[in-house]
């Protein structure tokens, strides 16, 4: 399986892309706004979204790609999402207002997109890929997801804060590679908790759940542009002063658009 990293980003600035990974060329993982950097065509082949949550940040390109490509697919884009994310995409953005609903255009019978409900537990396959829905602790509901294409995962945690039963699942899977948000530093601790994401100093406490005879190559995602490099330096402090995560094998790095993995 091939990941594609279009956005990783928190926030918007010159290179930074908001949240969105190709994945074999036919399923996105959220649609930040890395999308606009594919081509039509690249657009054109994504026949499935998976979406985390309903935060801007993670859907701003949704309706602009559904626009682009519409014409030239002759079957809808599917987009998986709980139940709490497709009636906000309903209310907030496909609501002939904001964007034309088009899981109604050109006709309710063929529509441009088609919206499936997905929950907590639940196994997908799509396009050769089987998708296991993890819980996510967000403002919203929220998911995360674990992908295969073969045996060992890629697994994406989405906008989370702690998060104790997600880390039970993941240790029981065979991960290949964990991508963790990380969206403000320690000095903006309070903000983080108020909102539900992590910062470096309760990322530390959450990579503690990790089973020690595991060890995986651990990517940091979802920092905000004004504070990426302070947020991988007090990572990097916490993890040079604890001898025990050197010990578990930490592999902790920095995740950057325009990477790709073959998993």
């Amino acid at each position: 399986m091939k990941v594609r990293v279009l956005g990783c980003s928190g926030a918007i600035a010159r290179d930074c892309r908001t949240t969105s990974f190709l994945l074999d060329g036919d399923l996105l993982v959220d649609a930040g706004t890395g999308v606009g950097d594919l081509s039509l065509d690249e657009m054109e082949g994504i026949n499935d979204v998976l979406l985390t949550h309903s935060h801007l940040d993670h859907v701003a390109a949704l309706p602009l790609m559904a626009d682009a490509i519409a014409s030239r697919r002759g079957a809808p884009i599917r987009i998986h999402a709980l139940a709490g994310t497709i009636e906000a995409l309903k209310t907030h953005i496909f609501n002939n207002v904001i964007w034309p609903d088009f899981s109604r255009i050109p006709s309710a019978d063929a529509p441009f997109v088609s919206f499936h409900e997905i929950r907590v537990g639940q196994l997908l396959s799509i396009g050769g890929k089987r998708i296991e829905v993890l819980p996510a602790v967000h403002t919203v509901p929220a998911v995360a997801f674990a992908i295969t294409g073969g045996e060992r995962y890629w697994v994406f945690t989405g906008d989370t804060e702690r998060n104790p039963a997600f880390w039970a699942r993941v240790n029981q899977l065979d991960v290949a590679m964990l991508v963790i948000e990380t969206a403000f530093s320690n000095r903006e601790e309070e903000l983080a908790r108020r909102s539900l994401h992590l910062s470096p100093g309760v990322l530390a406490g959450e990579l503690d759940n990790i089973d020690t005879r595991r060890s995986f190559p651990i990517y940091i995602t979802h920092t905000k542009p004004a504070e990426t490099e302070l947020i991988m330096e007090e990572i990097r402090r916490f993890d040079q002063a604890q001898p025990s995560r050197a010990e578990v094998g930490h592999d902790i790095r920095w995740l950057r658009a325009g990477q790709e993995f073959e998993l």
